[in-house]
């Protein structure tokens, strides 16, 4: 079992940046897919980003070209860096540790939140 802490959240104007960081509280190298999450007020909770354990990565539309997952396997962090943020951008943020055949992991989450 594995705990996860994102961090990194928090008040931002359009615009802006934040990068976002889970920590994992044991190995990740286990886990194939390493994700980020986010879910906004009202709305079912959607993938970001993924990345695989061999650094492969894949975003949804709206991330593409803003945001940057990225994994260190020897630090068991996995990490969001978000550019030119949108009020849309607006929600919790959840880092999420997949594997075949295995239990995945949810952290508690980290709200985000764009506004002027």
């Amino acid at each position: 079992q594995v705990q996860l802490v994102e961090s990194g959240g928090g008040l931002v104007q359009p615009g802006g940046s934040l990068r976002l960081s889970c920590a994992a509280s044991g190995s990740i190298s286990s886990f194939y897919f390493m994700n980020w999450f986010r879910q906004a007020p009202g709305k079912r909770r959607e993938l970001v980003a993924t990345i695989t354990n061999s650094g492969t990565t894949n975003y949804v539309d709206f991330a593409k070209g803003r945001f940057t997952i990225s994994r260190d396997n020897a630090k068991n962090t996995v990490s969001l860096e978000m550019n030119n943020l949108r009020s849309e951008d607006t929600a919790v943020y959840y880092c999420y540790a997949g594997q075949f055949g295995g239990p995945g992991y949810w952290g508690q989450g980290t709200q985000v939140t764009v506004s002027s």
